[in-house]
């Protein structure tokens, strides 16, 4: 006997809409169930993607995927969607070396609407895909569903203010899963729910209103009170002030109610905004108890869950955490500022011995930036904890706000490089390009930990805007002091002494370029600082060898690489240089070790270029 009796049935969702209503709750049995096996074989988002299995189910059970539109938020939540989309049977190989993506990728299904892997762009992409449908006279629906999370940054919000004032045919669902916010209040509340979001109610507004037409005090009269009632009895004032018909709050493991509610907004014209409820982890009891730890897993067993253990290296987070808590008890001057990613950035012992010093400002990188340089302004030292990939999003307000007025902000780049399974959308392979032409910019790439933690204390010592940037993971087992130390500024260092060959490491290619020395009898310099970089050890290095190679975990346009180039140019030096980097092209999702080897900074591709060289380069 099949262990997924209905779930094996469905290879897409018009499978799903054959099956008849009263089947569904078993249908979210088994993809729990599948959820939870899948998750615990390939590791991945598996709290956030429990808590949306009836939401995906009502989807596209009501509306007519993929000729009306999902648009999904993030993507962390959006297994289900594959599953029930035609991508049961290679959830094996969910976010592993050629298999498919852990978020929605326009490339790998008609049904992935729009791709995404940063937070809050699904209600601006809908609102643009809603408007195109009605440019090009085309009936379908448009349905964007973001998280209250998400919902902080302010591009939804720009979104919003945008969508109200149009008459796009738009659905956004809040997917609600913060405990804070008040849940659903039983048969009272999906009785109201239901009626909100019905015809007859929306019927009496239409036609009040007409009766109304001539009366423009008592259509202002009865709009306001109309206004307040919803108002008095759910929290969506504000988004019927921003021009949406707000419908909720719904319990969103409620199929039945769900999928009720959603046939009513379908019939609804205009933008509107349902709020749903749910909660993380939903169904599996360890995820329920602890949605965080059960966020994004590694491999584990189902009826064990998630246990400690493993290598005892410090990853480059937690060395960051520790440092912060050091520092800040060297410099009350300190703060710490974080965009939501307080634990992925080991921020959690700073945040509960120095509470009054610690600000998670939630997903908003924008505005963590500028924050962090008004307080700059006023003498004291803020410490911005960022992932590489989304100190993307607060480009202009680094240049702008910090670095045009020079200002003594420390940017704590973290999973700077190839970060594995997330793939394109969250690999650091940009920062190093992006923030060297930057005025007024020390940048710091450490090589293990011990520097690592040297280059943080650098950075807030030096009194400009800085970055060190460092890699996801563990380290390499350098022990790490507790001093708080610091370096010479635009200073590198040789590690190993060689002939013909030198190699110019830049953070954490260094492990690698030493095993290969090995071979080559090679010269390695770590490099340390890509802004200022150490120009006078380059111009050494070139009258002393026949060729240089750098080795960067970032992008070869405009990286570290490019300025060594620079500085031979304007040198006028003869030697050779080979650069070796992220090549210009989106590098997919897998194992760190085998993205390594595809770009050809492992060990075997660092000897590859090298005796490509030897061969053929003199």
């Amino acid at each position: 006997m099949s262990t997924y009796p209905l779930l094996e049935t469905i290879d897409s969702p018009a499978g799903l809409r054959a099956l008849a209503r009263a089947e569904l709750p078993s249908l979210a049995d088994e993809l729990r169930r599948f959820l939870v096996e899948s998750v615990s074989k390939t590791g991945g988002h598996l709290s956030s993607n429990l808590g949306t299995v009836e939401l995906s189910i009502a989807l596209h059970y009501v509306f007519n995927t993929p000729e009306d539109r999902i648009v999904w938020d993030v993507g962390h939540q959006t297994y289900v969607h594959k599953i029930l989309t035609g991508r049961r049977a290679e959830m094996d190989r969910l976010r592993s070396y050629g298999g498919i993506s852990g978020f929605p990728r326009r490339d790998e299904s008609e049904y992935d609407a729009f791709g995404v892997g940063h937070s809050s762009t699904s209600i601006s992409a809908a609102l643009g895909m809603a408007m195109a449908s009605k440019l090009k006279n085309e009936t379908r629906d448009v349905v964007a569903v973001i998280g209250d999370g998400a919902m902080s940054a302010g591009e939804a919000f720009e979104a919003l203010n945008n969508a109200g004032v149009s008459d796009a045919n738009l659905l956004v669902i809040l997917n609600d899963n913060d405990m804070s916010i008040s849940r659903p209040v039983g048969a009272l509340n999906r009785y109201l729910v239901r009626l909100l979001s019905g015809s007859a109610f929306n019927a009496a507004r239409r036609v009040g209103g007409k009766i109304l037409e001539g009366s423009p005090a008592l259509l202002e009269l009865a709009s306001r009170v109309e206004e307040h009632v919803k108002g008095f009895l759910t929290p969506g004032t504000m988004f019927e002030e921003l021009g949406f018909n707000y419908i909720g709050p719904v319990d969103g493991h409620d199929l039945e109610s769900l999928i009720s509610t959603l046939e009513n907004v379908r019939k609804l014209d205009g933008p509107r905004f349902l709020h749903v409820i749910t909660c993380k982890g939903q169904g599996y009891k360890l995820a329920e108890a602890d949605p965080v730890l059960y966020h994004g897993v590694s491999k584990f067993k189902p009826d064990v869950g998630i246990k400690n253990g493993g290598s005892d290296l410090l990853t480059y987070s937690q060395i960051f955490g520790d440092w912060l808590c050091d520092m800040a008890e060297a410099d009350p001057a300190l703060v710490a500022i974080t965009p939501a990613m307080c634990e992925g950035s080991g921020m959690t012992e700073f945040s509960k011995r120095f509470p009054d010093r610690y600000f998670d400002v939630g997903i908003a990188e924008q505005h963590a930036v500028t924050f962090a340089a008004g307080l700059a302004c006023e003498g004291l030292r803020p410490v911005v904890a960022i992932y590489s990939t989304f100190m993307q999003r607060a480009y202009d307000q680094l240049l702008h706000d910090v670095a045009l007025q020079n200002l003594p902000v420390v940017f704590a780049l973290d999973r700077g490089g190839l970060v594995g399974s997330d793939g394109p959308t969250h690999h650091g392979a940009f920062d190093l390009s992006y923030l060297t032409c930057i005025p007024n910019m020390v940048i710091m790439t450490p090589g293990d930990e011990e520097e690592c933690r040297a280059m943080l204390t650098t950075a807030y010592r030096c009194g400009k805007p800085s970055a060190v940037r460092y890699p996801r993971g563990k380290g390499i087992g350098r022990p790490v002091g507790g001093t708080l130390m610091d370096m010479p500024i635009g200073r590198g260092e040789i590690r190993r002494e060689g002939r013909e060959i030198a190699l110019l490491v830049f953070g954490s290619p260094i492990v690698q370029a030493l095993e290969a020395a090995e071979e080559l009898n090679a010269t390695v310099v770590n490099m340390r600082f890509v802004k200022p970089i150490d120009r006078g050890l380059i111009l050494e290095l070139a009258r002393t060898h026949s060729l240089l190679m750098s080795l960067e975990e970032n992008s070869l346009l405009g990286g570290a690489g490019s300025e060594v180039a620079r500085v031979l140019e304007e040198n006028f030096s003869p030697a050779q240089l080979v650069r070796v980097g992220i090549p210009d092209r989106f590098v997919g999702q897998g194992d760190q070790a085998l993205l390594l080897a595809e770009i050809g900074l492992d060990k075997e591709g660092i000897l590859r270029a090298a005796r490509t060289w030897q061969g053929i380069g003199r």
